[in-house]
């Protein structure tokens, strides 16, 4: 909603302002100007990108018209799993094969619908518990692991919004190569005669190209780069709230105070407080006590020693 809110502000400001100047729509309407310059963007966007990026970017531009949002409940759900999953640690790493291994399955993972929707914050969650699983690693070691693993997902996910925000900056150019046709057009007007209006006219459209292209830049693609940059650092907020939690576990922390370290990380809008985070916790082990006390006072123990 917030992007199309914005869109129409654009438009309104832009084409309302040239209204009430005394413009008429049809002198900017220029087709094939707009087929011109969209079109050698696009060409560029291909000839530049290997296709793995431009798949990103496609899933990239789908998040950007329905904006998903990591709220507080997104929030509660990834903690929450990862309070769970290392509860499940403490009683050795083998106990999380069955849900690492095929998470999807795993009726754990299922009572977090909504991070089991994010692949790839899923993928970097399983992947590090096999790593803790396959043997001895420190905190140092593991989060120099995280920390460059961190590095290249992002700079990979930065590409799409870097190739989008190149274009943006490349279409003023492509503006000026479709308002230069459009002169080398009305030149060979000038030889076949054409009156002094008709010239008029055609400069006219010509310089339509330079008004689309810079249009494009700043009222389009530069907005949606942007927005695209957004949200990949909310996703890196997310594996790094995973990366902090993990470390400090491996580090020897009860998963209280590691699931608090994560929480700190989360961006200021959606962020817990620790009260928050204790009764989600209480709420959780409360459920979780119902049907088995033994399995309840066990997580209440490991919760009551972190306080």
């Amino acid at each position: 909603m917030q992007v199309f809110l914005g869109i129409m502000i654009v438009l309104g400001s832009v084409f309302g302002g040239f209204a009430m100047m005394g413009g008429a729509f049809h002198q900017i309407w220029q087709p094939i100007e707009l087929i011109v310059i969209a079109g050698a963007g696009a060409g560029a966007i291909v000839i530049g990108n290997p296709k793995h990026v431009l798949a990103e970017m496609g899933a990239q531009l789908k998040k950007v018209v329905v904006r998903k949002k990591y709220d507080s409940e997104f929030q509660r759900q990834l903690l929450l799993l990862m309070y769970e999953l290392l509860q499940l640690a403490a009683g050795g790493l083998k106990a999380l094969d069955a849900h690492v291994e095929a998470p999807k399955d795993s009726p754990l993972f299922q009572r977090y619908p909504l991070v089991l929707e994010e692949s790839k914050l899923l993928a970097f969650i399983v992947d590090n518990f096999r790593l803790m699983a396959m043997g001895k690693i420190n905190a140092h070691e593991l989060e120099g692991v995280l920390e460059q693993e961190l590095e290249a997902i992002h700079e990979e996910m930065n590409q799409p919004a870097k190739s989008i925000g190149k274009i943006g900056e490349a279409m003023p150019g492509f503006g000026i190569l479709a308002a230069v046709l459009g002169i080398v057009i009305t030149m060979s007007t000038v030889s076949e005669g054409a009156t002094s209006g008709e010239i008029a006219e055609h400069v006219g459209a010509a310089m339509v190209g330079t008004f689309i292209g810079i249009f494009l830049c700043y009222g389009v693609l530069d907005p949606i780069s942007n927005v695209m940059k957004q949200l990949v650092n909310q996703e890196a907020s997310n594996k790094e709230c995973v990366k902090v939690v993990l470390v400090t576990h491996v580090a020897g922390k009860p998963p209280l105070l590691a699931i608090d370290a994560g929480r700190r990380l989360v961006a200021l809008n959606v962020k817990p407080s620790f009260a928050q985070l204790e009764r989600w916790i209480n709420e959780l082990e409360g459920r979780d006590s119902e049907p088995d006390a033994g399995s309840g006072s066990r997580r209440g123990g490991g919760r009551a020693k972190a306080a």
